[in-house]
């Protein structure tokens, strides 16, 4: 289980309604050291919206990534977004693989923007 080390790992979620908008969003993030892994997941969602229920096929994006860069991310994702109004939350990861969580934790620059590693 997580030591609790450093910088706490964060799952931030949302959806698009297309597979090549969730590619390109994902992309960014990881080569940008937002998040070091991206899942996609082709999910069916049921909504309201504009007066009445909506019935969709969408995909939903989990990023591992860090506490510190969560905010960076979502705005991120915000300007790179088609919806206009995007689900978008971000979850604390609570517990784990601590050596998977540390790799999460290196492979995103947690707010160090610019410096190294």
């Amino acid at each position: 289980m997580e030591k609790k080390q450093g910088n706490p790992a964060v799952v931030v979620v949302t959806t698009t309604s297309g597979e090549e908008e969730a590619r390109a969003i994902a992309r960014a993030a990881v080569e940008q050291k937002l998040a070091a892994c991206v899942h996609i997941d082709r999910i069916s969602s049921v909504y309201f919206w504009e007066g009445a229920v909506q019935e969709e096929a969408e995909f939903r994006l989990a990023f591992k990534t860090t506490s510190a860069t969560a905010d960076e991310l979502m705005k991120m994702i915000g300007v790179m977004h088609s919806y206009d109004v995007p689900a978008l939350y971000c979850l604390p990861v609570t517990g784990g693989s601590e050596s998977y969580l540390e790799w999460v934790r290196e492979n995103t620059e947690g707010g160090r923007r610019g410096g190294s590693g």
